[in-house]
């Protein structure tokens, strides 16, 4: 084993800046393992976690570490982990989009928030503040507010708002903007050909007045832009660099997730699991902050082979250069420092 792999610090890092997902009800001893003695720092629920007892499981991973980010993708309309088995009783972004109706979507988020605080989750995955501006778009649609980007960054940023109210974090995704595809991430890489002036001018701005409002993590996606870079956004150091030097986010980035074959497609992976790995490898080094696995029930693998695979990946990938140990201390920092301030609220 490397020094790099046996170096307690080293590893803990690598630890804190993983957020994988888990199969089951309850607390599979490798998680259990990973928060108490690696430092583990959040977790992702699917809905498969949810179906009986989601306050218990999070008073259970709560005790293994009190400031753990429990997380979900809760957006309201069909994208929801809490409520999957009836469908979620809170409008779909583009709903609320439509309404028009600023201090409804603020009430909205607020409501969801007191929701998910009751189950015990901590971040909400969303707002989507995506300017869907293309018809033919196969993942977008009603998950966004709109397609005009001053409607999409008002509702974003009251989005965004009613989560804090509610004491929830927040997530705007996904950067630098999925709203003009015709390509679903999750099963190819979709390319968006404009240039950098469309970019600032339609796709930046609900991102810019989310950082304004204070949201806490940008999720930066599996899209290539031509005009920034050959490189999907998820793994370019230039897309990492317009978020923080021209949106001037200073929060954590993390990323979608990496089991998504848009990714792969780039990375040239054969296998899901191979795709985590080299995805999180390639996203860590390019600026990313917190890599979001992705979900274990649909991997063909065993949750723990998923997280301890990428793990080691990352471990050699710091060993050899590829990760170097100040850009994983600096991913590390920004995630405890959202603990420690989640912990003070």
């Amino acid at each position: 084993m490397s020094a790099a792999r046996r170096d307690p610090s080293v590893r803990r890092m690598a630890h804190t800046v993983l957020m994988p997902g888990f199969c089951g009800t309850g607390v599979p001893p490798w998680l259990e393992r990973a928060i108490t003695d690696e430092g583990l720092a959040s977790v992702l629920y699917f809905a498969p976690n949810l179906t009986e007892d989601p306050a218990g499981l999070s008073a259970r991973l709560h005790g293994l570490r009190p400031d753990l980010l429990v997380a979900s993708d809760e957006e309201g309309g069909r994208v929801t982990r809490l409520h999957a088995g009836a469908g979620s009783p809170y409008p779909a972004h583009g709903e609320l989009g439509a309404a028009d109706d600023i201090a409804h979507t603020r009430g909205v988020a607020a409501a969801m928030g007191r929701d998910l605080r009751a189950a015990g989750i901590d971040a909400a995955l969303a707002p989507v503040v995506d300017v869907n501006v293309n018809p033919a778009n196969p993942v977008i649609g009603p998950r966004a507010f709109g397609a005009e980007p001053a409607a999409v960054a008002a509702h974003g940023a009251a989005f965004t708002a009613g989560l804090h109210e509610a004491g929830l974090l927040s997530a705007a995704k996904h950067f630098p903007g999925h709203g003009d595809t015709r390509t679903d991430s999750h099963v190819d890489l979709p390319v968006i050909d404009i240039d950098m002036a469309t970019l600032r001018a339609r796709e930046l701005v609900p991102f810019r007045a989310a950082v304004r409002t204070g949201v806490d993590m940008v999720m930066v996606g599996h899209i290539r832009i031509p005009a920034l870079d050959d490189a999907p956004a998820s793994v370019s150091p230039r897309a990492y660099a317009l978020l923080r030097d021209e949106v001037e986010f200073r929060g954590v980035a993390i990323t979608d997730a990496l089991d998504m074959r848009g990714l792969a497609r780039h990375t040239g992976a054969g296998s899901v699991l191979e795709g985590v790995a080299r995805g999180a490898v390639a996203a860590l080094s390019a600026g990313a902050d917190l890599l979001c696995l992705g979900n274990p029930y649909t991997a063909r693998a065993g949750d723990e082979e998923m997280f301890a695979g990428t793990r080691d990946r990352l471990l050699e990938g710091v060993a050899a250069g590829a990760v170097p140990v100040e850009r994983l201390a600096e991913a590390a920092g920004r995630v405890e420092r959202l603990l420690a301030a989640r912990t003070r609220t």
